[in-house]
């Protein structure tokens, strides 16, 4: 039986974190084993800690590690690739919240030895009817339509335990290991049905940051990974967003002013990377997206 590592990755999430924990004991495995649950807390200033040791004293597969000083949740993942002895690694952030069968889904393809790594689907619990929960559940819907064609990995990914590191600087930590885990010449496998709940900015300047951290996250990776996502594919992009399009004029405003959103974040990723030099892999958080109880 496979048995895995679970890494959740922490920073200030007490409006989250007892839920998402609550969502792992109660997961529906049969095939796999869940052998550890491996919490990293970035210097988090809330209760976030606190709660954690509430169910490490309950169940002994959980530890906490706590990072004293806040590096990037690429740093985190270090510390959780050295801790873990699972025979598959799954890694997520501490603001989702897998459905009853996700992580038996990540990890069963992995009976195939020729799969290097697994990605769920993330679906976001925003209201589509105001235009940035519209805005938000597209891109979402978009990159399913993308990791159909191409896999492309996001918000939870599972992966074989041969990830020694990733970079310390990445701004794109699945990314990263998609990387990594194709240059040893395995596959990577999307999985539609392994749901995992998330919560997408609630506002433009939230979305607007998002989207930008993450383009230029992209640009880094193709610089010092020699490696492009997906979703770098303007082609691909274009032809599955005009097929959004409809005769609903309402619906194909919001698709206008979507389009317009992204542009914009990406000009403004490429600026910070291309002309200023940052690298964003410590990332300001995007308030509106950390409590998963309101939508």
């Amino acid at each position: 039986m496979i048995n895995v590592s679970l890494g959740i990755f922490a920073y200030n999430e007490e409006k989250n974190i007892r839920q998402l924990l609550q969502a792992v004991e109660e997961q529906v495995l049969k095939k796999v084993e869940l052998k550890e649950i491996i919490v990293v807390s970035s210097a988090s200033k809330d209760r976030t800690d606190d709660i954690v040791r509430e169910y490490e004293k309950k169940d002994p597969r959980i530890k906490l590690i706590v990072q004293n000083e806040r590096k990037g949740k690429s740093s985190a993942i270090n510390l959780f690739l050295k801790e873990a002895t699972g025979d598959v690694l799954i890694i997520e952030s501490a603001d989702t919240i897998p459905a009853k069968n996700t992580i038996e889904k990540l990890a069963v393809p992995f009976y195939d030895e020729t799969i290097g790594m697994t990605g769920g689907r993330p679906e976001p619990i925003n209201n589509p009817k105001s235009f940035i929960g519209f805005a938000v559940c597209m891109m979402w819907h978009l990159h399913h339509r993308m990791a159909l064609i191409s896999p492309k990995i996001g918000e939870m990914a599972s992966f074989r335990n041969m990830v020694k590191e990733i970079p310390e600087h990445s701004p794109v930590d699945e990314a990263s290991i998609e990387s990594i885990i194709t240059h040893k010449g395995l596959k990577l496998k999307y999985v539609p049905d392994a749901i995992v709940h998330n919560k997408g900015p609630e506002n433009v300047s939230d979305f607007i940051k998002q989207r930008r951290r993450i383009y230029a996250g992209h640009l880094w990776l193709q610089d010092n990974q020699d490696y492009t996502v997906v979703s770098q594919n303007s082609g691909l992009i274009i032809g599955l967003t005009m097929k959004e399009l409809s005769l609903n004029p309402v619906k194909d405003l919001k698709i206008v002013f979507t389009i317009f959103l992204e542009i914009w974040g990406r000009f403004l990723g490429w600026y910070d990377y291309k002309i200023l030099k940052k690298i964003p892999y410590k990332w300001d958080i995007s308030e509106s997206t950390k409590d998963l109880s309101k939508s």
